[in-house]
Parts: structure tokens; sequence; C-alpha cells
């Protein structure tokens, strides 16, 4: 069984985290997505959620191309992830791209296109006006 693992907010989600989702998907048959923590998101992104840490979790568990959602409390835990599921694919947006090469030691490294048109940030923006 190929496991493939990703790693984001989700916050607001819409079709560009599905998009992401279902592509990381067809790269394996087993897709965990570490979900940042509203602790994680706040000390280290400086990012407040829409959404707490577990209704975010609730709509990626209700994806189908999502099959466990762990939380992601560190930027240092990706190593010890991908080593204590035994992952064979590490999977991000190309927005990232260059920033997790160091783990193509421990397992390939694709950084996937961005749906171009669509982002939370966008999203947040847009409501503003």
């Amino acid at each position: 069984m190929k496991k493939v693992i990703t790693y984001g907010t989700y916050d607001l989600l819409h079709y560009g985290h599905v998009n992401l989702l279902q592509r990381a998907k067809e790269l394996g048959d087993y897709l965990i997505v570490a979900l940042s923590t509203d602790e994680f998101n706040w000390a280290e992104k400086q990012k407040k959620c829409y959404f707490p840490y577990e209704e975010r979790k609730r709509l990626l568990e209700a994806i189908r191309y999502v099959d466990l959602v762990i939380p992601e409390n560190a930027w240092a835990q990706k190593i010890s992830d991908v080593k204590e599921f035994k992952v064979d694919t590490f999977v991000i947006g190309d927005d990232w791209e260059g920033k997790f090469d160091f783990l193509k030691e421990y397992c390939e490294v694709v950084y996937l296109p961005r749906t171009p048109e669509i982002s939370t940030t966008q999203i947040k923006e847009d409501l503003k006006k």
C-alpha cells in the first residue's frame, strides 16, 4: 500500500483544497492529512482560523479522498510523521516549492500546482469588501 501525506490549515475549505486532496490521493492508496492545530497556526504562522481545529478536521474526514487526519503541532514533525506512518510520498502545493526537499531523504516529495483562481486568503480579502 502506497501512503501519501500532505499538510495544511484547510480553513474555509474550498474546491482548490478538494482539487489538491484528489490529486494527492491519485499518487497513492492511502491519504493522510496533517491538519494544523489552532495553537500551531497562531504561534507559528500568526494565523487565526475561522473554523476551530475540530470542525476543520470533521470537514476533511468527510472528503472521500482523505483516509486519516492527524494534528500538525510543529514544523519539525514532518520527518517523524513520514517515519511513523511509513509514508511513501509527501505532497504539498507548489507555493512551497523547494521548502521540503529535505524530506527526499525519507520519501518522494511532490509539489502540486495550486488551483490558480481560488485561495483562502483571497476569500477572506473578498469578504472584507
